[in-house]
């Protein structure tokens, strides 16, 4: 592995993204099982059936670990749907988040991280590049609804994608309550109402 690379960039598909795959897959595992603080990476390695030393050695600490492993969701996460109408855009993006957050191992993943980075400044920074990620590819769709005379210029597209999903983290994490289609619906035409009434302009 050449200096500075970063972990999985040398021989796509050698031993080095085997490797990459086979420890993020164990740390996505036990994210999910136990939460970030019982995140270890002599564990992850024993799992992932690799050295110890390769594991310190190109992850370093756990929210180093967790930092590549949302580079990869982010990398791999499904891209974005046009309906051609704002209203079907934005449900199929909250219906996305919906499906992710209920899913039996991304929801507890999510929750894991988002309770990560609130004491670890890494894995904060590695979540708001997750998000950074998602919300500029379904960005697009907002800014043609703008193009078809569906918002008012100067819509703000990136907020509105933030609040379709907004209500769908506050339910998951404040109330435990499930993600149903109808919480899916509801947060699309929140979203798709504020914006036609310009609350995400200037």
């Amino acid at each position: 592995m050449a200096a500075g690379a970063e972990p999985g960039t040398q021989r796509p598909g050698g031993r080095t993204a085997r490797v990459r795959a086979a420890v993020l897959r164990a740390a996505g595992d036990m994210l999910a099982e136990l939460g970030f603080d019982q995140l270890d990476l002599a564990e992850v390695a024993r799992r992932a059936d690799v050295g110890k030393t390769t594991v310190y050695r190109r992850w370093g600490t756990p929210a180093g670990l967790v930092a590549d492993l949302l580079s990869d969701m982010a990398e791999q996460s499904v891209p974005r749907t046009e309906t051609g109408t704002l209203d079907g855009d934005l449900l199929a993006n909250a219906d996305l988040v919906r499906r992710t957050l209920s899913d039996p191992r991304q929801g507890p993943l999510f929750r894991a991280v988002i309770a990560a980075a609130g004491t670890d400044d890494r894995a904060a920074e590695a979540l708001h590049h997750f998000y950074a990620v998602r919300v500029a590819e379904w960005a697009p769709c907002v800014r043609q609804a703008v193009g078809r005379g569906e918002l008012p210029e100067g819509t703000d597209a990136e907020e509105v994608v933030r609040q379709v999903s907004a209500p769908l983290y506050y339910r998951l994490l404040t109330t435990g309550a499930p993600l149903d289609e109808a919480s899916a619906v509801r947060a699309a035409r929140a979203a798709a109402a504020a914006a036609r009434a310009g609350a995400f302009t200037g």
